[in-house]
């Protein structure tokens, strides 16, 4: 039987389990620093195309990701 991992992790922790500082982590997703921490913090949330680019620069699926501190 094959287990499904369902836990949420909030952005940073993503970023941080990438071991992607926010300038590296913000460059890759092609997004300024001042948006990404806006993410990290809650003050913000990204749009879908921005999402996607998550998603593929952590390597974890949306619903895994908790945007809300």
């Amino acid at each position: 039987m094959e287990t499904v991992d369902n836990s949420k992790i909030t952005l940073k922790a993503a970023r941080v389990n990438k071991k992607l500082t926010q300038e590296q982590a913000a460059k890759l997703i092609g997004i300024s620093v001042f948006t990404l921490i806006n993410y990290e913090s809650g003050k913000s949330f990204p749009d879908v195309p921005i999402i996607e680019r998550i998603e593929k620069v952590y390597d974890i699926p949306y619903h895994r990701l908790n945007f809300l501190i």
